[in-house]
């Protein structure tokens, strides 16, 4: 075994060192923190900075105590990932754990939660609530992250490159926003790479040598050094002109003397039109909808003894995504609110008001009654969007306000509606038309509308074909993705969903049939009901469809099952598709959301299906994705572990085919000399595995010899007669290179495998595990290799481009 210097001079060198890595790994973890600034503007709490100090402390203590082993740095990174592994184990339990180790249940959880971050990613906005899989999320790549800073900087050396990491932390709020994030924590990120970078630039110079002052007088290790006194004061001046400078520049009215005067909107006190102002209602409500507990948001008084859905929002707009809302646009309702509703022959209306107090509501949506006259009470910059018929603001929040209301309930004679007649192809509703191609769709649209002769009776066959005579079921999950298209899955495969699912699916199958329709949200009259005043809780929340005919506006339809819907609205032009259900006329009876986990219409999930659906195809809300990413984890995993073992395979194939028995040849002799070298050779790599010094300069005797008494390999707590066998190896490798004739048989395999089993009988743990899984010997090889082909590539490289100098151009000219 190689002699090591055990003197106090050493010693205190290595503790040193140890100490310098424990330092700066500390110092990758606070700067990994710092890094994660930029993430603050993305979360209403302080939730995933708390589970994101846990994975990095984790981590960084993983890494402090593989270094102590003095691990290889692949060991250290699976500590660091089986830290991490437990970090977000530990954080999001699902119950099925043993202690803290994971088991299927555990990634099935994962699994699970991650599933809903990408309709949450679709259409949340900032700053966001505190969901599982979005935390979880960051919880993990934060922890990849300090990974990551940690081998560079430690392991690597080259903290540099940290910034790599750091950048693609900021990157993320500045995609998702760029107007939310300041520039403090910009600043504080620059501040933790720099502390990094200045720590590592320190640490390599007190290992190294003496600091100095600009004078020559030496600096102790304990006293400030003038020169990194100045590094860090160029450092500050640094960031500050990085910070503020961008804000100087003028960027079409955003520099840093518009941001502090201020630019106008040109809004004034008029009726105007106002801001545009988009909001991710779907994504909101779908994080209202995970609570585990009943949560009362609102509560309404009405002299209407049949009042219709309290209306947020509407999904309109279609793409390879899905359904998603338009931002609205509308009139302050404090100048007071234009009613669109037409006189409808056939229709009869009834003008009714309504109080509504907001409870826990904390949207910049209202709830309020389709065609308002009028509305009182609120101030600030409430507006109505007559179009989409909703109230909205941008900056203002609904919980805790009271007003009222004045509304038109219409009630269509089904006679009436088939009065309607289609729309002309120039008529701007026709772009409530759109949807993309399914020929499956297109079939099924024309199958269902092809004895109907109106455009009323289309939509009602439409409405009919979501019964439960066709297959159509009411469930929490909607099954996997089959083909591909989410609609295709939900009208052929499976068949089964809850409100969204059909309230997209109807509103496609309308528009096939070539006549408006949208998607709204809102709340059902619910079930709890005193007098004349519902109380509505997260569970009333709920989906429907509008279909637009001419002369009577938009008409609304629910194909929902009314048996799954607490205080669901049958009118007579809209019949529930199937039979109605006998139940507690108040709706306080046994109901799906009621139940323990329900949810508005008996559902955990709620309607952010109905927002953009990344990779779709068809309605939002119309399918629940499978995600790929345990199989690209697991290929990942596959090929790091593959990675890991190399070397091990790599060094018992070697010696697999160096012991071997060789088939007999004509020439004995040859043959026996060529299996004592490749022994040798065998012998020379085994001692090289378990850190054996040996100089090529010794004979193979004296390298026996030295060994035998310095390993002490004769002695029996050795094991086997290792000291022989050694002894037998060199004896006949110095025969087979100087004798006139061969050396005699020998088992020389069994030799090499005694003398292997003697050297790990004196060996450290750590070194056997080196040996086994990481040899030394088959790594330099591998770095001997790299190097030669390193080289040749230079000079491949600088051959090349000595030969395109002389065919320069001007070269040429010039000669």
């Amino acid at each position: 075994m190689t002699a090591t210097d055990s003197s106090p001079a050493a010693a205190s060198t290595q503790a040193g060192r140890n100490r310098g890595r424990h330092h700066l790994g500390i110092v990758a973890a606070g700067a990994t923190l710092l890094g994660t600034a930029p993430l603050a503007v993305l979360y209403e709490s302080w939730t995933w900075l708390a589970q994101a100090a846990v994975a990095v402390t984790l981590v960084a203590s993983a890494a402090a105590v593989a270094r102590t082993l003095r691990a290889p740095v692949p060991i250290q990174v699976v500590a660091m990932l089986a830290a991490l592994l437990l970090a977000v184990t530990w954080q999001f339990r699902s119950g099925g754990e043993l202690f803290l180790l994971p088991t299927g249940q555990t990634f099935a959880h994962f699994q699970t939660l991650l599933a809903e971050v990408p309709p949450l990613v679709a259409t949340e906005t900032i700053p966001l609530a505190d969901h599982a899989g979005l935390l979880l999320l960051t919880m993990a790549g934060v922890g990849v992250v300090a990974i990551v800073v940690d081998v560079l900087t430690v392991s690597l050396r080259r903290p540099a490159l940290v910034g790599l990491p750091l950048l693609a932390i900021y990157s993320i709020p500045v995609a998702v926003s760029q107007d939310r994030v300041s520039p403090v924590p910009f600043a504080v990120a620059v501040a933790g790479f720099l502390w990094l970078i200045a720590t590592e630039r320190l640490e390599r110079v007190r290992r190294f040598g003496q600091r100095f002052t600009a004078q020559g007088r030496g600096v102790p290790v304990w006293e400030p050094s003038p020169l990194a006194a100045a590094g860090r004061r160029l450092a500050a001046v640094g960031i500050l002109a990085a910070v503020l400078l961008p804000l100087a520049v003028p960027d079409l009215g955003n520099g840093l003397t518009h941001r502090l005067i201020g630019g106008g909107s040109g809004e004034g006190e008029g009726g105007g039109s106002g801001p545009a102002t988009a909001v991710n209602l779907f994504a909101h409500l779908d994080g209202m909808l995970h609570h585990d507990e009943t949560v009362e948001l609102l509560r309404f008084t009405t002299d209407d003894p049949d009042p219709f859905y309290l209306r947020v929002g509407t999904a309109d707009q279609v793409s390879n995504r899905g359904f998603h809302q338009r931002a609205p646009q509308g009139e302050l309702v404090s100048l007071g609110v234009r009613s669109t509703a037409p006189i409808r022959a056939g229709a009869t209306g009834h003008r009714h008001q309504a109080r509504i107090e907001i409870l826990a509501w904390d949207m910049n949506r209202l709830p309020v009654f389709a065609e308002l006259t009028n509305m009182s009470g609120l101030d600030g910059d409430w507006r109505h969007d007559r179009d989409q018929q909703v109230v909205f603001a941008a900056d203002e929040r609904a919980a805790g306000l009271t007003y009222d209301i004045e509304y038109t309930r219409w009630e269509f004679d089904p006679e009436a509606l088939r009065q309607a007649r289609p729309l002309p192809g120039d008529h701007p509703m026709n772009r409530f038309t759109v949807v993309l191609p399914q020929l499956e769709v297109s079939e099924l649209v024309t199958e269902l509308t092809a004895e109907a002769a109106t455009p009323y009776d289309e939509v009602l066959a439409i409405l009919r074909h979501f019964s439960a005579e066709n297959g159509f079921r009411y469930r929490l999950n909607t099954g996997p993705d089959t083909t591909g298209s989410a609609i295709v899955d939900f009208l052929f495969e499976h068949r089964a969903g809850y409100c969204v699912q059909y309230a997209a699916a109807m509103t496609w199958l309308v528009r096939e049939a070539g006549h408006p329709a949208r998607v709204v949200i809102g709340f059902t009259r619910g079930g709890h009901r005193d007098g004349n005043t519902y109380t509505l809780t997260n569970r009333n929340l709920h989906a429907w469809t509008e279909v637009y005919f001419e002369g009577f506006g938009w008409v609304p339809f629910d194909p929902t099952p009314s048996a799954s819907v607490a205080g669901s609205a049958r009118p007579d032009w809209a019949p529930d598709p199937d039979a109605p259900v006998d139940r507690d006329p108040s709706g306080e009876g046994d109901r799906p959301g009621d139940a323990p986990g329900g949810s508005p219409d008996g559902r955990q999930d709620g309607p952010s299906e109905l927002a953009p659906e990344p990779g779709g195809a068809v309605g939002g809300g119309l399918r629940e994705e499978s995600p790929t990413w345990p199989w690209w984890a697991t290929a990942v995993i596959g090929v790091v572990l593959l990675m890991l073992t190399l070397p091990a395979l790599r060094r018992r194939g070697m010696r697999w085919r160096r012991l071997r028995s060789p088939a007999r040849s004509a020439a004995p002799g040859p043959a026996v000399r060529s299996r004592a070298h490749t022994a040798w050779d065998e012998l020379v790599d085994t001692l090289v595995d378990f850190q054996v010094s040996v100089t090529p300069a010794e004979t193979p005797r004296s390298i026996a010899t030295r060994l035998v008494q310095q390993l002490r390999l004769d002695h029996a707590d050795a094991g086997p007669p290792a000291g022989d066998a050694l002894r037998l190896l060199s004896r006949v490798e110095e025969q087979a290179r100087y004798a006139p004739t061969p050396p005699p048989e020998a088992d020389l395999a069994a030799a090499i495998r005694t003398v292997r089993r003697g050297l790990a009988a004196r060996s450290p743990w750590r070194v056997r595990w080196r040996a086994a899984l990481f040899p030394p010997s088959t790594l330099h090889r591998w770095r001997v290799r790299l190097g030669r082909g390193v080289t040749r590539v230079v000079r491949i490289a600088t051959w090349v481009g000595e030969l395109l100098a002389r065919l320069s151009p001007r070269r040429l000219l010039r000669t």
